[in-house]
């Protein structure tokens, strides 16, 4: 009888409108076979705000599950018991904040400590150079994520403190090198700030070492990526032994979930990305030496909007095929031996170390210099991916190639994607008004008191935290503690904002149209990029101020969170001429209908333009707000997006001097 090997967690990551919404997803979803749980939390939680906060507005329960306090996590986990459910959450400038809630709540289902396995993502680092979702700058946030090992190591011995995440550095253009090299540098960094802090005695360091997990992206160059995953478990060994002296081989083992790439899902002929999921899975799962301990996927019309639970079904269905009916679990590693797939892996292996060692020699992963250098990096590469797609060097199918198409009745109908109603902000802070109002108000101030001391003294913060989370103490009061102590960060944004001197031809056509504009204007236009909210993803942001600046636009960009009505007085006072809002965590429609009417209010009649992933429906809508044009994932032709820019410039210089 052929011994099969155990098959990979299967996860959906998953997380909308309500913690009672949410837990209703993950029992049916537990119950379709699922064997493991992917929490999404909306953005006011991943940032540390309370619902009701000015920056959460438009954004509560949109890209995951507000958990405002041990109440909402209460409900999200109900009739889960967590003593043996394996439960990742995507959290990490708050990780400490949510583990604590997840503990607290974990001890009032009896459930032993000992016995609670997951992840908390906890890789602030890639927040500062992709995602967004940071607050507290560099030093103070490797402090939490060292309380958060320590406490993991002494009272939470199957849990992963720590989720080393490149999966978003590839989302935001990593090349395979860079997502390679700087999440090993990340992990680097993380490891020797633990040993430094002393608050892991010196023998327990091994077993902190192997519960360092990464969280990795797939995309759909199959070969390449399979190979990175070969060369990740063998450079991580390589760490282990040489540079911290890991002697037991269960200690060093490369220990990854994945979700495969959502940047490469599009929106034209969407069916399509049923294939890339598919090609991509496999690059993850079919080498035995490299597989994934767990693997999510997206679904086919996360390009169009929010999933339905059909579609999670349907990726859920993917990966249950291959694990269940095919034969990949009967056999070894089939690359073994292969002289190709070795090759490439020792060219991975070759570069990233290389790159490793320089991020080590400008200071390690925690340096300010090295995150800006990153970031840099990474707006560079992604920089060359989007021109390589506009010039036709990199195909994709349906959308620069192959473009004909049938219209397709999956995204067919009203119901194609699933929304997230309007009424479920007021509901949660309605809910979050009585929370507060029902609470002990003298055991919450001595509870965050506690918390304080501890942040103050350098004593690790997590039974305060838990304590806070028994108290009722929120996810605002609880961020606000930390805030006052420790300040907040804003990442650099890796943007540089200067023409360069190369140019195609149509490019060297807009440089001249707003040379024109210039002179006839007697200043140079300016464009406003702004990130309105809490949506960290700014990398087609990034992009578009980058390209707006090779036109000869003056671009101004501050990078991500900013309010309505910080936008509009910096409209009035560097008199904007365009205004271009990037939102993509599906928060567009209530935040620049109020931009429009705070625009309007100040009587600035400035041009208006829009990004994200807006469903049809919500395009329209935009328009009659009086939004110029709505661009989407669709719209991939930078060059051109910045030829409407211009025109629009253009005639509202016509219509002032008319």
């Amino acid at each position: 009888m052929i011994n099969r090997d155990k098959p990979w967690l299967i996860r959906t990551y998953a997380g909308h409108s309500t913690a009672a919404d949410s837990n209703k997803l993950y029992r049916t979803n537990l119950a379709k076979g699922q064997t493991g749980l992917s929490v999404a939390f909306d953005l006011p939680t991943q940032t540390g705000y309370d619902s009701d906060h000015v920056l959460s507005r438009g954004e509560v329960g949109k890209v995951g599950v507000p958990v405002s306090h041990i109440g909402d996590m209460r409900t999200l986990f109900e009739q889960i018991p967590l003593a043996t459910m394996n439960t990742s959450m995507t959290i990490n400038a708050t990780a400490a904040w949510l583990l604590s809630l997840y503990v607290a709540v974990a001890d009032e289902q009896g459930a032993s400590r000992a016995n609670l396995s997951g992840t908390t993502q906890n890789d602030i680092i890639k927040e500062y150079l992709s995602r967004g979702t940071y607050v507290f700058p560099p030093a103070p946030s490797l402090r939490l994520i060292t309380d958060t090992i320590a406490f993991s190591t002494r009272e939470l011995p199957k849990w992963n403190p720590m989720n080393v995440c490149s999966y978003h550095l590839q989302e935001a253009g990593a090349t395979p090198v860079q997502e390679l090299s700087y999440a090993l540098a990340t992990a680097i960094a993380v490891l020797d700030g633990v040993k430094a802090s002393g608050a892991v005695p010196e023998h327990a360091f091994p077993e902190v070492f192997g519960r360092i997990s990464f969280f990795v992206n797939a995309g759909i160059r199959f070969i390449t990526e399979l190979c990175k995953m070969r060369a990740f478990t063998e450079l991580w060994d390589e760490i282990g032994r040489e540079r911290y002296g890991i002697t037991e081989e269960k200690h060093r083992r490369f220990r990854y979930g994945v979700q495969v790439n959502s940047l490469g899902l599009t929106e034209q002929q969407p069916e399509n990305n049923v294939y890339r999921i598919l090609i991509e899975m496999l690059a993850v799962v079919l080498s035995k030496n490299a597989r994934a301990r767990a693997v999510q996927l997206p679904a086919w019309n996360e390009a169009l909007g929010l999933p339905r639970p059909w579609d999670q079904q349907w990726s859920l269905r993917m990966q249950q095929i291959v694990a269940y009916e095919t034969d990949l679990l009967d056999y070894g590693d089939i690359f073994d031996g292969s002289a190709e797939i070795s090759t490439k892996v020792e060219a991975l292996k070759a570069e990233a170390r290389a790159e490793l060692a320089h991020v080590q020699s400008l200071g390690g992963g925690t340096s300010e210099e090295v995150i800006a250098y990153m970031k840099r990096k990474l707006v560079e590469s992604n920089t060359a991916r989007l021109h390589a797609i506009e010039t036709g060097d990199t195909k994709i199918v349906g959308v620069n190639a192959f473009t004909t198409t049938e219209p397709s009745p999956l995204s067919a109908g009203s119901d194609a994607i699933m929304t997230v109603k309007d009424d479920v902000e007021y509901e949660q802070i309605e809910r979050l008004k009585a929370w507060r109002s029902s609470r002990d108000a003298k055991a919450v101030a001595a509870a965050l008191d506690d918390l304080a001391r501890a942040a103050k003294e350098g004593r690790n913060v997590m039974e305060p935290s838990i304590a806070c989370a028994r108290a009722g103490v929120t996810t605002g009061e609880w961020g606000g503690t930390l805030r006052e102590i420790f300040g907040e960060y804003r990442a650099p944004t890796g943007v540089a904002l200067t023409m360069r001197a190369q140019s195609s031809e149509q490019l060297a056509d807009l440089r001249t149209r707003v040379k024109a504009l210039a002179e006839r204007m007697g200043e140079t236009p300016r464009f406003l990029v702004g990130k309105p909210g809490l949506d960290g993803h700014s990398n087609g942001a990034e992009q578009i101020a980058v390209r707006a600046a090779d036109t000869g636009l003056e671009v101004i960009y501050d990078g991500i969170r900013v309010t309505p009505e910080q936008l509009v007085k910096t409209v009035q006072e560097r008199q904007v001429h365009i205004l271009g809002l990037s939102i993509l965590s599906g928060s567009h429609v209530p935040l620049i209908r109020d931009v429009m009417q705070r625009l309007r209010a100040a009587g600035l009649s400035v041009p208006v333009v829009a990004g994200g992933i807006i469903p049809q429906d919500d395009v329209n809508v935009l328009k009659q707000l009086g939004v110029a044009a709505v661009y989407t994932p669709k719209d991939f032709d930078m060059n051109r997006i910045m030829d409407d820019l211009v025109t629009l410039i253009e005639k509202r210089v016509e219509e002032e001097a008319a």
